[in-house]
């Protein structure tokens, strides 16, 4: 299975791609992508009718807030993940 490559300002704000198949099946973002966001999405996987868009938070923000806080949002994230890591394993 072929790397998709989006442009660095989506694949930024990608939490994760799942696969089915070898076909992405959905893709999570942090937020909501906006309209134009999910077109190139859709341009990019040459798939026009793919709607397996999903987000973690359903707030919409704009570019310039995800650029204030992404670093912190993704941090935050990691660490959650790894605390469940340690949990489960315990």
């Amino acid at each position: 299975m072929d790397k998709i490559n989006f442009p660095n300002y989506l694949e930024d704000k990608i939490f994760e791609i799942r696969y089915n198949s070898n076909l992405i099946s959905n893709i999570i973002s942090y937020f909501p992508f906006s309209e134009s966001e999910k077109k190139k999405v859709r341009s990019v996987l040459n798939m026009a009718a793919f709607d397996g868009f999903h987000s973690i938070f359903t707030d919409l923000i704009s570019d310039d807030e995800w650029n204030k806080t992404r670093e912190q949002i993704k941090k935050k994230f990691k660490d959650e993940l790894f605390d469940i890591d340690k949990i489960s394993k315990s």
